[in-house]
């Protein structure tokens, strides 16, 4: 990691001054929210719009901090580049730099790496790779390799399956620039360059494979005209396949080539005399360095990676959902509210118990409604751990919003969010034995050892067989025992112990009083119509859920599958909002609807009517991985499958919960509005 030096950052500090798009933004979102709601007085309807504008801005301008400190570089100062993992799209196992025959440094050191880092299968080293600041480099040759049979079967093998190698100078990783066609100067970049490429010789029809043995880098940098101190702002490469060839005898660094020589002012510009991996057939490792000054400002350095390739789309895809499921939330509340407002004043203009009788509906099942469900004890523990899920997503998503999960700390999303998993887990204790202790339980402490173990045990079950099939393939995704044991020292050194003191303090807690009482004989539950079916009501609540977030889905799944930057963390959260607002009204709209047919087992089918999107959530998964992903191997599609199981039953857990809680307020709130003999 970069270390900042005190003097030379402040002596540089005016010419280094940050951008608006990092730092302003708060300002800029807070005057916008000022200047709405003061022009919104007089107007109901304009305070939303004046937040959703602001909302807006911070989608926009991609608001993120640094996330460290600066690292000032004088000509001539060494600059380190660092090698990270072999990856590819095609199997989605990462493998170490080292497991192929690469050049090697003197001595191969590990950077430390986060817990995020580790299970992100990030494996960071030192390289050969040595460049001094502002000193162009040409033609250098780095070492010289005669493959045997093994190795030059490894590299065709890692060629097949389209691997990238991924590098990293002064914290930045490198990016091969791609100009796109559709759009005039719109570049595009690609994260690792690819070990080789898939070709054939002129007239011939026999497929070759051909290696990436010459870079061409190229470092941008931005200067400070006072001090004559810049800071890196960019790092790309030009990948070449090129047949070296060389006078006399081999002699290391020292050999004179023919096909790159600095002497001569001969550089590399084509791959038209490509290297073919076989055996026994020298391959010669060179690279060259170009230094660019740049405009660019250290503090926006990753504006250029974050951009959306597809971000059109996005804009308006994001933008026509928002507006479809609001004015379906309008359209639901507005018909829910005069429905009800018609209905208990209808109840409460009610004189004798005879009309009362005669009346049927959902106050006809006042005394059931609030009868304990079948499995109390295991929807208080469904519930616990969903609010546990949704306090996590929520405070990540605060943190992601205001720029604190900088994109320059590499799995610092993921560590985040196992820290704040293990630290909600009071929240978890304390709301399942509120639960429970209003369905009058009396065993609070199995309650609440069923809420620390269940869902993160069935998570890292399958884990730890996903963890199995990795390591079976020596790939560098596999998790180490050490990392295993440090997260179930998190789990059951923290998160447990917070589970049982939450439990605890809801356990002491008075129990929660239902506005009406529950009579001692259940009432007989009349035959329902074939569309209040359980199971037909149940899937069609989760389509409305599901419908809110798909698109934004899709772009999440191509950053983690398809290995594409994504930090647009404020279009998530306005979509994570909207799941909210659909999962809670289409679970109050069927529960509505069930009530009043007179059918009280909602507490069970509250949690699995928006729970349900879930399903859905699977199912476009599997559509996007045969639609979108070219996974051949058996293990990699095992590994996808199985990720997506792990995402699916969080999904279920957290929307589950979102619905319960909905309906739960609902059916209090209705039953509390009426007067019950």
């Amino acid at each position: 990691m970069p270390t900042c030096r005190i003097g030379k950052r402040a002596r540089s500090l005016r010419s280094f001054s940050s951008p608006i798009s990092s730092y302003r933004t708060p300002l800029l979102f807070l005057s916008v929210v000022c200047s709405g709601m003061e022009a919104a007085r007089s107007l109901p309807v304009l305070p939303w719009l004046a937040l959703m504008l602001a909302l807006f801005v911070i989608v926009g301008n991609g608001f993120y901090l640094p996330g460290v400190a600066p690292a000032d570089f004088q000509k001539n100062d060494p600059l380190q580049v660092k090698v990270n993992k072999l990856s590819s799209t095609k199997t989605q196992l990462p493998y170490s730099y080292y497991s192929l025959p690469y050049c090697k440094p003197k001595a191969i050191v590990d950077s430390a790496e986060n817990l995020g880092e580790v299970l992100r299968g990030d494996r960071i080293e030192n390289s050969p790779y040595g460049f001094s600041m502002r000193e162009p480099q040409m033609c250098k040759i780095v070492c010289k390799l005669t493959p045997d049979a093994k190795v030059a079967k490894d590299f065709k093998e890692k060629i097949e399956d389209e691997y990238r190698v991924n590098m990293i100078l002064d914290n930045l990783p490198l990016v091969v620039p791609i100009r796109r066609l559709d759009q005039d100067s719109s570049t595009v970049y690609q994260q690792g360059f690819h070990v080789g490429v898939k070709g054939q010789y002129t007239g011939s029809k026999d497929e070759k494979y051909f290696i990436h043995n010459h870079l061409s880098f190229l470092v941008k940098y931005h200067r400070d005209e006072q001090t004559d101190f810049a800071r890196i702002v960019g790092f790309e490469v030009k990948p070449f396949s090129v047949r070296h060839d060389y006078e006399g005898e081999w002699n290391g660094d020292k050999t004179r080539l023919t096909t790159c020589d600095p002497h001569a002012k001969r550089t590399v510009a084509n791959s038209d005399n490509p290297q073919e991996v076989d055996e026994r057939k020298d391959i010669v490792f060179t690279y060259d360095v170009e230094f660019q000054e740049s405009e660019v400002k250290w503090a926006s350095r990753w504006d250029t990676y974050l951009l959306m390739t597809d971000d059109q789309i996005h804009w308006f895809s994001i933008v026509n959902s928002l507006m479809i499921v609001l004015f379906l939330s309008g359209m639901v509340a507005m018909i829910m509210l005069r429905t009800l407002y018609r209905d208990i004043s209808k109840y409460n203009q009610l004189e004798t118990q005879e009309e009362a009788q005669e009346e049927t509906g959902w106050k006809l099942i006042h005394g059931d409604v609030f009868r304990p469900p079948n499995n109390s004890d295991l929807l208080c523990v469904y519930v616990g751990t969903g609010v546990q899920f949704f306090e996590m997503l929520l405070v990540t998503m605060i943190f992601a919003v205001f720029g604190f999960l900088s994109p320059s700390n590499r799995g610092g999303l993921m560590s985040v969010m196992l820290l704040l998993w293990v630290f909600m887990g009071i929240f978890a204790g304390y709301s399942s034995a509120r639960l429970y202790k209003m369905f009058k339980g009396s065993e609070w402490k199995k309650t609440a050892l069923w809420t620390a173990c269940m869902f993160p045990g069935i998570m890292f079950a399958i884990f730890f067989v996903l963890n199995a099939l990795i390591w079976g393939e020596k790939s560098s995704g596999a998790v180490p025992f050490t990392t295993m044991f440090a997260l179930v020292l998190l789990w059951f050194g923290i998160s447990v112990p917070l589970v049982f003191v939450g439990a605890y303090l809801g356990s002491k807690k008075p129990a929660i009083e239902h506005p009406v009482k529950t009579n001692k004989i259940p009432r007989q539950i009349p035959e329902q119509a074939w569309y209040m079916n359980p199971l037909f009501s149940i899937m069609i609540g989760g389509i409305l859920p599901f419908g809110a977030v798909f698109i934004e889905l899709f772009f999440i799944l191509t950053s983690i599958w398809l290995q594409q930057f994504y930090y647009l963390f404020g279009f998530l959260f306005l979509v994570f909002i909207i799941l909210i607002v659909t999962c809670a009204e289409i679970t109050i709209v069927l529960c509505y609807f069930q009530l009043c047919s007179e059918d009280y087992s909602w507490w069970w089918r509250s949690y699995l009517t928006s729970g349900s999107s879930a399903l859905y959530l699977f199912l476009y998964a599997a559509f996007y991985f045969f639609t979108k992903l070219e996974i051949t191997k058996m293990v990699s599609g095992i590994l996808y499958f199985g990720y997506m199981l792990i995402a699916s039953y969080a999904f279920f857990v957290l929307t589950g919960t979102i619905g319960f809680y909905a309906c739960f307020w609902f059916t209090r709130l209705i039953y509390s509005s009426v007067k019950i003999d």
